[in-house]
């Protein structure tokens, strides 16, 4: 999600008061009334300070960071729903993938991540180089006019250290597929981009930081899925896609091009995947199920296995054994077969909710590496099954909430699916299949149930020890954007994208809910929510950018908004409040800072923005432009970031990418 433009801002206002310039209009200080004015699209919005802070309030000082700050400790999620050939395992005992802007390095055995994150945004794709040392990876285009233009990294993966980085200005929209050379050792690299004609380019990537490109024709104005350098001749490239597969010869500074023949058979819609066989026959997988042969130096198909899976081949492998294996998507099987391209025998079917066949790769020993389109990580054997050892989120995720007395977190997301997960053991407690995609999520205080709104405008209370729906609701016919229980547990506000806040209060140990009224007053949709400490008042954030205070116990508005400047508030999820005005970074328009959290300790707060950053505050966070610590990892906008209940960790939500990250904060 790109930055945003401003709306055209109207002439200053007339004050009396303090004044810092915020963007194109002035952030002021009304020392007579206590607020501070700030404009959002050119929206003035009024701050009431507490009463013990106006007479010291200057909007001048300048913020500090904190002295803490956020380290990675887990990435949960990988990208297998749209990227292929991102799943390899290392001489260190680590697997190597990526979700969203980060390349992960996971040791199983040890239950150890590291975290490569040169990138700025999304990976597309991942290559190893022959040494099996060097990793390249490829991103997409990025909001830095700069640093976010799709470009090649090379790094170590051992000191995590980046080499060189390739091809800033030279691709266009995304890098999709790279390929380091093996006949030579790995001195050449080959990259394909998301360009019309989809540019496929090789590099001597060893020359200076940048690399020098050597060459550059284009490929085909139809999908590329890959493209490889042949293991045993050099300067020979393989590339497929739809309906083709093409072989390429470099000879100095031009590519020469063949189509692949498929004479008396079909020709597929997709030639979906390729590898090479130890002998440098090329093999192909394609969308018709079927396994070609293509003889070593010929474009032309030696040996059709017809039929070998019912649907399309996403992957094909051959392992230490000399075993082919293939993997299917319709079919969601993986097949091996002998040298002779005979089936082994050997075969198993991926669980469904698991996803199909993504990608396969050589594990330790005899295992097998599996990557699915429902973006989890498998390894087994056909004997010992194959386990999930990472799972994540498949569609845009939003739904964030923490347990309040666990290191536990849940999220909740358009997939329609509900994960509990373990931050000291990094792993799911537990599933449930919502038949609505869910878009936000709230524990209950004691623990024992949690809520969660979805986009129809249904929301649900489940036991969290039996997964079962205690209670079921529909208010209006529109996204629930926000829901939180009160700091007591007798109430719930239920925010929705009608513009309304329903209130319900709870009896009967959780069970019964009983509708108190509605809160009608704002003129756009609900986007946060905060309780009063002593679960009174409500405060809430609108979509153009209002603050209004009700009244829990009847829904009624309170507009004196200065009689409640010293309410202390159990949570700090409004993003547009007095404690929170200085994460609003200049230039902001209102929609670029997506969630906030202040920490149990009150000592910081956490906001998660649009252009695919984390940042850390000291609270509370009254001075315009406060200076942050920022994060990177995740890629287009960040929707929500939560401390646990006892501040040693916070977990943030990326959407679109559909990542879930830990930082430790030291």
């Amino acid at each position: 999600m790109s930055a945003k433009k401003r709306s055209p801002h109207k002439s200053a206002p007339k004050s009396l008061g303090q004044f810092k310039k915020r963007g194109a209009r002035d952030t002021t200080f009304e020392s007579e009334e206590g607020y501070v004015r700030m404009y959002l699209r050119g929206r003035p919005i009024n701050f009431y300070a507490p009463t013990e802070t106006v007479s010291s309030y200057d909007i001048k000082a300048d913020a500090s960071p904190p002295e803490q700050k956020l380290n990675l400790e887990w990435v949960y999620g990988y990208r297998g729903r749209d990227c292929r050939s991102n799943l390899y395992l290392l001489p260190t005992g680590e697997m190597v993938y990526f979700v969203a802007a980060v390349a992960v390095l996971y040791n199983v055995e040890e239950q150890l991540q590291r975290h490569y994150l040169g990138h700025t945004d999304d990976i597309k794709c991942l290559a190893i180089h022959p040494e099996k040392i060097l990793i390249a990876t490829g991103q997409t285009a990025g909001h830095d006019k700069k640093a976010g233009k799709p470009h090649i990294r090379i790094w170590n993966s051992v000191s995590l250290q980046t080499l060189h980085v390739l091809g800033i200005g030279d691709f266009e929209r995304s890098v999709c597929c790279i390929g380091f050379s093996k006949a030579d050792g790995g001195n050449l690299l080959c990259a394909v981009d998301d360009a019309n004609e989809h540019n496929l380019s090789v590099w001597d990537w060893q020359k200076g930081e940048k690399g020098k490109k050597i060459v550059e024709t284009k490929s085909s104005t139809e999908p590329v899925l890959a493209a490889e350098f042949h293991p045993k001749d050099e300067n020979v490239l393989v590339s497929c896609g739809k309906s083709s597969i093409m072989f390429w010869t470099l000879d100095g500074g031009t590519l020469g091009k063949k189509l692949g023949i498929f004479e008396k058979y079909e020709k597929p819609k997709y030639v979906l995947c390729l590898t090479f066989a130890p002998n440098g026959d090329v093999l192909t997988g394609d969308s018709n199920g079927n396994i070609f042969v293509w003889a070593r130096g010929s474009n032309k198909i030696s040996q059709a296995i017809q039929g070998a899976h019912e649907g399309g081949i996403f992957s094909l492998c051959f392992l230490n054994d000399g075993c082919l294996v293939s993997g299917g998507g319709k079919d969601r099987r993986i097949v091996e077969w002998d040298s002779s391209y005979q089936r082994t025998g050997n075969s198993a079917e991926i669980p469904e909710g698991l996803g199909a066949v993504r990608t396969l790769n050589q594990g330790k020993g005899k295992m097998v590496l599996v990557g699915t389109t429902r973006n989890s990580i498998l390894q087994g054997t056909y004997d010992l099954k194959f386990t999930p050892i990472v799972q994540g989120h498949t569609d845009e995720l939003w739904g964030l909430t923490v347990h309040p007395n666990q290191n536990q977190f849940l999220t909740a997301g358009y997939d329609k699916q509900v994960f509990l997960w373990d931050t000291l053991t990094h792993s799911i407690i537990w599933s449930k299949d919502l038949n609505d995609s869910a878009h936000c999520a709230c524990i209950h205080p004691d623990g024992t149930m949690v809520a969660v709104g979805t986009q129809s405008g249904r929301w649900l209370v489940l036991d969290m020890s039996t997964r079962d729906i205690i209670s079921s609701h529909t208010d209006g016919n529109e996204q629930i954007e926000c829901i939180e229980f009160s700091p007591d547990g007798n109430n719930i506000a239920v925010g929705s994208r009608d513009n309304f806040i329903y209130i319900y209060s709870i009896t009967d140990e959780g069970k019964k809910y009983n509708k108190v009224g509605k809160c009608s007053g704002h003129t756009s949709f609900i986007t946060h929510l905060d309780w009063s400490a002593d679960n009174q008042v409500l405060r809430s954030n609108s979509g153009d950018y209002e603050i209004l205070y009700w009244k829990a116990s009847n829904c009624k508005q309170v507009t004196d908004t200065s009689s409640l400047r010293d309410t202390e508030w159990a949570t700090q999820y409004c993003t547009l409040a007095f404690e929170s005005l200085g994460i609003w970074p200049e230039g902001a328009d209102g929609t670029d800072v997506n969630s906030c959290c202040r920490s149990n300790n009150k000592q910081l707060i956490a906001s998660a923005d649009d252009f695919g950053k984390v940042n850390l505050y000291s609270s509370p966070c009254i001075q315009p432009r406060a200076t942050s610590h920022k994060y990177g990892g995740h890629s287009s906008h960040v929707t929500g970031v939560r401390f646990l209940y006892n501040d040693s960790r916070l977990v943030s939500v990326g959407g679109m990418d559909t990542a879930v990250l830990q930082w430790q904060l030291q």
